[in-house]
């Protein structure tokens, strides 16, 4: 039976104290498994929140290694990192900052022969990743796994969020019926995906911990021109080739 040991519960005491939280919600988490799909600009900070609030196990998956253009978002990485890969650079920050939780690092291209391998068994996928294409194969396999998928994307000073729990809210198939065009290099500050990472992290705890409402159903929208927030509402889609009425 997991338990939480004197140092645990020194260190989350404060988030303890939250209402509906406790030592249940804490053991909770130490119970998770959490896949971050990319190491980068989303990646890393969500990693930092999920290592930080005492998530169990966190399997990182990032085939990249650490360049120079990186370093302007992607927090877990210093100069000295470049060259290396990017989970190992992560795993050995994320080990300084909380030796309790299980770190695991997958050196691999999301592809769609290996998806299911790499998030089988798990209760969150973050969405790190910075391309649509990973992101549709990783959506229409948490769905095929009734795993929840917390999908965030970055443009410039731009950010979008919103939880898919699969067969209960919309999909990403559902929001985007067709995979959006790429862009080989993409405007991005670190301010933006920082923002978009903590609320994916704050979206996996309320999921685990069973507090609070998630964005499931709901697109949020952020601005920073002009710091606002816009929330779309978002329907699923009956005949989405995803989560459909015949998808299963």
């Amino acid at each position: 039976m997991i338990s939480l040991t004197k140092e645990e519960l020194e260190r989350y005491d404060r988030q303890m104290r939250i209402n509906k939280w406790g030592k249940e919600g804490q053991i909770k988490l130490k119970s998770s498994k959490v896949v971050v799909a990319g190491v980068g600009g989303l990646g890393c900070p969500a990693s930092l929140y999920l290592t930080a609030s005492g998530f169990g196990t966190i399997r990182l998956i990032d085939e990249e290694k650490v360049e120079l253009s990186n370093l302007n978002r992607q927090i877990l990485h210093w100069e000295s990192d470049i060259g290396n890969y990017k989970v190992d650079s992560a795993f050995k920050k994320l080990k300084e900052l909380n030796s309790s939780v299980k770190l695991e690092v997958v050196k691999t291209k999301i592809t769609d022969d290996n998806v299911h391998d790499l998030i089988k068994g798990f209760d969150i996928v973050i969405d790190g990743m910075d391309n649509f294409k990973t992101r549709f194969i990783l959506n229409k396999a948490c769905v095929k796994e009734k795993i929840p998928f917390i999908h965030g994307a970055v443009y410039g000073l731009e950010g979008y969020i919103t939880t898919i729990i699969p067969y209960s809210t919309p999909c990403l198939s559902c929001i985007y019926p067709t995979i959006p065009p790429e862009m080989e290099k993409f405007p991005v500050v670190g301010i933006t995906p920082a923002l978009i990472a903590a609320l994916q992290v704050a979206e996996a705890i309320k999921l685990i911990v069973g507090i609070g409402k998630t964005l499931g159903g709901r697109l949020l929208i952020f601005d920073g021109n002009e710091t606002s927030f816009q929330e779309i509402k978002i329907e699923k889609n009956p005949k989405c080739k995803v989560c459909g009425e015949l998808s299963e």
